[in-house]
């Protein structure tokens, strides 16, 4: 394989490392809408840094996407707390108006829907070096605090959780986040070892990489495809366990 592929494929697999303790915790709590709520938060920052300030480099565009994903995440948590029972409900009314901020900001941009294609599904074969070093440094620091049992706690999960997602988006897309976020958790919630799950995730991501490459399609898309094709099968897994325990009726 060609050395170019080396930099995408550590995307996917740091990415997935990363994300996979958290989208457990996501299931955990029953808060599965706070990724896409967070992530086009980070987005919608992006856009409007670039419309309004003219900045147009990774490191501004981090720096936008963490204050953009802090400050929703800050107010996710308030709601999840505030009113538990209808926190999925509110968390998807802050996604909805996040997405709709990130379409008015690129709506005014000259350049700002490709902008906006690239946050929501990035061609990660045109991942950069520093995106890739933000990841690596992003899987380290998930892994260390997750040892420490640290995510279980709210003011760990939220803030850390606010700055992986904004670390991921501008390097993978909000759709390919979502994916790497759930996907594995599927499994392990299913059963399946956490480092096996990962594993396996990251073997289907690079599948996808190399359909996109080989069909020449937009990479983003067709890795998440097969990530949603991944997660799906843990429910598979989930029915047949369920049915191995089934007493047999006299």
């Amino acid at each position: 394989m060609e050395s170019w592929f080396a930099f995408p494929a550590l995307a996917l697999i740091t990415g997935v490392v990363a994300l996979t303790p958290l989208g457990t915790q996501v299931l955990k709590r029953g808060v599965v809408f706070i990724d896409l709520a967070v992530a086009q938060a980070a987005a919608a920052a992006v856009i409007w840094g670039n419309y309004k300030l003219h900045f147009d480099s990774p490191l501004m565009d981090q720096i936008a996407a963490t204050l953009g994903a802090i400050v929703v995440s800050l107010g996710v948590a308030w709601v999840t707390r505030k009113w538990s029972e209808q926190r999925e409900a509110l968390i998807g009314l802050i996604y909805v108006a996040s997405a709709c901020m990130a379409l008015l900001g690129a709506s005014q941009h000259p350049h700002g829907r490709e902008k906006l294609f690239h946050l929501l599904a990035a061609d990660v074969l045109w991942v950069d070096p520093f995106s890739v070093g933000i990841l690596i440094l992003a899987a380290l620091a998930v892994h260390i605090i997750r040892l420490k049992h640290w995510l279980a706690k709210d003011a760990f999960f939220y803030a850390l959780f606010a700055v992986i997602a904004s670390v991921a988006v501008p390097a993978l897309g909000l759709f390919l986040v979502f994916a790497s976020l759930i996907a594995s958790a599927l499994w392990i919630q299913s059963g399946f070892n956490s480092w096996a799950a990962m594993g396996t995730a990251s073997l289907f991501c690079l599948i996808g990489l190399l359909l996109s490459w080989v069909a020449d399609t937009p990479s983003g898309p067709t890795v998440v495809i097969a990530l949603a094709a991944f997660g799906v099968c843990a429910m598979f897994r989930r029915q047949t366990k369920a049915s191995e325990f089934e007493v047999p009726s006299s």
